[in-house]
């Protein structure tokens, strides 16, 4: 029987806005911007926020940023160590600062000649070795799952859904709803000029809910933040943060703009506030 997550616990769980720069911004741009949203502290305070700046980044911008904002990297490896040249291992992060880390994101997980001509073509499998090398060092990982349109086309987004959160939570564990977020990136509604409406969003939200309390039971799935990733912007972000199953937002584009940023996190706080 599926465990069904306590819905009336869903909506007071504290919200989180992750900026994803990916390969964006040099030294001077992430200096500026981390100073710019140390000064905006107090809008944000109805969030959690945690940036994620390409790898050169992280140190410069780990020794400006204020808490409590918290920070990522983009990327790790699935060993601890070895002959893996331009590689970064997850104690190497947590070295350098880094709390969180993203795993699987869909520019990493898609393969050379699907809607991401970039994309690394990373296994489900491979993603699930990320995730347990990132928790073991102690980071927290940010686990991105979501479906190509054309798998939404032929129904096929909740098999999609399943079949990514099983590979990468196979043989995990987990005692706090703190030692793990959700990201969902309906891949087809990045950068394409489609968006997902606010019923889809929540609909697929709820899935992964359900997922996640078959795996860890109803009280810790009813606390682990799913985020929305699908071209968040300020004037979207109110209307998909209304949404009981969204706690918050993995925001791309418009993370490299701070005031744009700082809105969708004001937006992601009012919307949780109309939630109560």
């Amino acid at each position: 029987m599926t465990a069904q997550p306590q819905s009336a616990e869903t909506k007071n769980v504290r919200a989180l806005v992750v900026a994803n720069w990916k390969m964006n911004k040099v030294t001077k741009e992430a200096i500026d911007f981390v100073e710019k949203l140390n000064a905006a502290w107090d809008r944000l305070r109805g969030v959690d926020v945690v940036v994620a700046p390409a790898f050169p980044l992280i140190g410069s911008v780990a020794r400006r940023l204020k808490d409590p904002f918290g920070l990522a990297a983009q990327n790790v490896h699935s060993s601890a160590s070895g002959a893996f040249t331009g590689e970064v291992s997850a104690k190497m992060l947590v070295d350098v600062g880094c709390e969180f880390v993203l795993v699987g994101h869909s520019e990493r997980r898609v393969a050379q000649g699907t809607t991401h001509a970039y994309g690394i073509g990373e296994s489900d499998d491979e993603v699930g070795r990320k995730l347990k090398s990132a928790q073991s060092a102690g980071l927290v990982p940010i686990l991105c799952v979501g479906e190509q349109l054309v798998e939404r086309d032929r129904g096929e987004t909740e098999a999609r859904l399943n079949a990514q959160l099983a590979a990468a939570l196979d043989g995990v564990s987990i005692a706090s709803s703190r030692e793990l977020v959700i990201a969902y990136e309906p891949v087809w509604a990045i950068g394409t000029g489609k968006n997902a409406t606010p019923e889809q969003a929540e609909k697929a939200h709820h899935y992964i809910r359900a997922r996640l309390a078959d795996r860890f039971g109803a009280a810790i799935a009813a606390h682990l933040r799913i985020l929305y990733g699908g071209s968040v912007k300020p004037d979207n972000v109110v209307e998909i943060g209304r949404c009981p199953d969204v706690n918050g937002a993995l925001v791309g584009g418009a993370s490299l703009d701070v005031e744009a940023f700082v809105a969708i996190g004001e937006g992601i706080a009012r919307a949780r506030e109309r939630k109560g």
